[in-house]
């Protein structure tokens, strides 16, 4: 077995244990990352019927991080997440104006895992 000159056989590199394409994110950051979740019509169905959560993201959020950030704050495993950014609404009248652009994180669970906003009981 080949080796690369100044590695030891066998050794795990830094990346280990992390999602791919995620360099070491400080865990001040990760929580910052979510800004809130998204509470809709839509959203609540879609939490009852797929076992997805729907939050607004920092607009510079990535995939991966989004979903380090989710396991850390909330203790759950994450399948998968989907981003969309959102357009600000423009509005007319005396003064025109637009409402700032955001992101959207759609964050799948895996089986068995659940986010209880509400709180314990």
């Amino acid at each position: 077995m080949k080796t690369s000159p100044g590695k030891k056989p066998g050794a795990r590199s830094a990346s280990a244990g992390r999602a791919p394409g995620v360099a070491r994110v400080n865990e001040e950051k990760l929580f910052q990352v979510i800004l809130a979740p998204h509470i809709s019509e839509k959203s609540t169905r879609l939490a009852d019927k797929n076992r997805q959560m729907v939050f607004e993201v920092r607009p510079d959020a990535t995939k991966p991080v989004i979903k380090l950030a989710v396991e850390k704050m909330f203790n759950v495993q994450v399948e998968s997440v989907t981003v969309t950014n959102v357009l600000g609404k423009r509005k007319g009248g005396r003064s025109a104006g637009r409402r700032q652009d955001w992101k959207k994180a759609h964050v799948r669970l895996k089986p068995g895992q659940d986010i209880n906003f509400v709180g314990q009981q």
